[in-house]
C-alpha cells in the first residue's frame, strides 16, 4: 500500500513514546487564561506562563511543555464547546478555556520538514540526533489543525533549540534516503527546567 504524499505541514502529531510504547491518548487539561487573544491549534507547541497555557511564539528556544491536541472553551452564546482547537478568546471573556496537552517528556511527535513557511523540504538519516527549530505557520480555522513544522536551517547541537530529531519517517520517503517527515521529541522540556518561577 502506498502512503499519501505529504504536501503541507500539519503541526506535531503524537505517535509513541521514546521507549516504543504506542501513544494511548493521554493528555493533561491545562487552563488557558480568559480573554487570551491567540488561537491555539491542534498540533501547536505550547508552554505555561504565569500558570496558564500559551502558544509557543519563539522558533529557536526551549521551554515547550507539550503539544495541544484540542480543548474546550465557552463560546459567545455561553455554550461549552469541545473543539479541535481553541479560537482566540474575546478580551471581554471571563470564562477560562482548557487545552488538551500531550505533555509527556518522553513523547515522540511526527512533523513535516519545510525549507521555510509552508514550502515542503527534505531531510536525510544524517539529521537524526540534530536539534531543529520550529516554523510557526498560522493554523487553519476551518479544520482546527496547526501548520507548525520544522526546518533544518540552523539545525545542530545548541541545547536551547526546541526539538531533537529521533528518527526519520520511512513510510513517506520521497526517494531512497530522502524524507519529508521526522520523529522528534521536545529537547528543552519546560518540566525539566530546574529554574522555578
Amino acid at each position: 500500500m502506498a502512503y499519501p504524499t505529504v504536501s503541507a505541514p500539519y503541526g506535531l502529531e503524537p505517535v509513541n513514546s521514546l521507549d516504543g510504547k504506542p501513544y494511548a491518548g493521554a493528555i493533561r487539561q491545562i487552563p488557558v487564561a480568559a480573554g487570551f487573544g491567540t488561537a491555539i491549534f491542534n498540533g501547536d507547541t505550547v508552554l505555561i506562563s504565569d500558570g496558564y497555557l500559551i502558544k509557543s511564539t519563539t522558533t529557536n528556544s526551549g521551554g515547550i511543555v507539550g503539544v495541544c491536541v484540542g480543548g474546550q472553551y465557552v463560546n459567545s452564546n455561553g455554550q461549552t464547546v469541545q473543539g479541535q482547537y481553541i479560537p482566540a478568546l474575546a478580551s471581554t471573556s471571563t470564562n477560562p478555556a482548557y487545552a488538551y496537552v500531550v505533555d509527556d517528556q518522553q513523547a515522540l511527535f511526527k512533523v513535516a520538514v519545510v525549507t521555510s513557511g509552508t514550502t515542503m523540504g527534505t531531510a536525510s538519516r544524517a539529521d537524526v540526533g540534530s536539534n531543529v527549530a520550529l516554523v510557526l505557520n498560522a493554523g487553519n480555522t476551518s479544520t482546527g489543525n496547526s501548520a507548525f513544522a520544522v526546518t533544518l536551517t540552523g539545525a545542530g547541537t545548541t541545547a536551547t533549540i526546541p526539538l531533537r530529531v529521533i528518527d526519520v519517517v520511512e513510510q513517506t520517503a520521497t526517494a531512497a534516503g530522502v524524507y519529508c517527515e521526522l520523529l522528534v521529541k521536545i529537547n528543552a522540556h519546560q518540566y525539566n527546567n530546574t529554574t522555578g518561577v
